[in-house]
């Protein structure tokens, strides 16, 4: 039976919250406590692992997990939430084309120790509030970096103005920055239009359940 296992694998469709597939298993399952370790954005598809009863108290053990992600980066163009949800906010004015040599020469330049600043429409908690909230609202404020670490950041395929990137990070890291500083350093800009984790730790989205298996 499905709700005896405590530590449940879902490949989380696009469009869905973390907290709806949470909603959903609760009221399908009905565990005693539930929760997930490691939130996905409604636009971002994989691999989410979801805690049921005593697996709960093992929350902070799963978010330590590294992650390994498939991102989708458009060039050419720039959004005040660094992913293809916000506004566009900078567009280059020439022509050009990637040159699969410089990209991967920059994505080597990725991997390693470094701080990184989050997005300022990101969930990040200052005085109580959530920074989005905050950016949305217009106010002014400050984002404090914190050291990530890049283990791998390969490109899988590319085209004149995109390229699907495979990065391995620590937990805590943000995909969509790092799509940012890449598209600043090739000179052009870019935004992360497609996201999808792949694995947390040893756990493979290849193992997860649908939504669908639940409904």
């Amino acid at each position: 039976m499905l709700h005896k296992k405590k530590v449940l694998l879902i490949d989380k469709p696009f469009g869905w919250s973390s907290a709806d597939v949470v909603r959903l298993l609760k009221r399908k399952l009905k565990p005693r406590k539930i929760g997930h370790a490691g939130t996905l954005d409604p636009r971002a598809t994989g691999l989410l692992i979801i805690l049921l009863d005593e697996a709960t108290k093992r929350f902070a053990e799963f978010q330590k997990l590294p992650k390994v992600y498939e991102a989708e980066i458009e060039f050419g163009l720039e959004t005040d939430t660094y992913d293809s949800e916000g506004q566009i906010v900078a567009e280059y004015s020439g022509d050009f084309l990637l040159d699969k040599n410089n990209l991967e020469k920059e994505l080597k330049e990725v991997v390693g120790k470094q701080p990184q600043t989050p997005p300022l429409f990101s969930a990040v908690k200052i005085k109580g509030q959530r920074a989005y909230d905050l950016a949305r609202a217009g106010k002014d404020f400050v984002l404090e970096p914190k050291m990530i670490e890049v283990y791998e950041a390969c490109l899988l395929e590319s085209t004149a103005r995109s390229a699907k990137v495979r990065f391995a990070v620590s937990s805590g890291t943000y995909i969509r920055s790092l799509a940012h500083d890449l598209g600043r350093k090739m000179g052009v800009g870019a935004y992360l239009k497609n996201l999808r984790r792949i694995t947390i730790g040893d756990y493979q989205v290849a193992d997860a359940k649908k939504v669908e298996d639940f409904e």
